[in-house]
């Protein structure tokens, strides 16, 4: 095995935060109300969790690329 190889739990964590930004994005963007069609459109608090939600699969995502190696 390389250096470059991940571990499966290296790749289980990009994933979730790739997930976490995805769909908080989504529900950021449904809270704006730019993305029709469901209760959560045009909601203040949806906006919110997305947000935060996004926030979440930063960090998730961004140690891992920081460290040096």
């Amino acid at each position: 095995m390389t250096g470059t190889m991940l571990t499966m739990g290296q790749w289980v964590g990009r994933i979730i935060g790739i997930v976490l930004v995805l769909v908080g994005g989504l529900w950021a963007l449904q809270g704006l109300g730019v993305v029709g069609g469901s209760a959560m459109t045009g909601s203040t608090a949806w906006l919110v969790i997305g947000l935060v939600t996004v926030g979440m699969g930063i960090a998730v995502l961004l140690p891992p690329l920081l460290r040096r190696p």
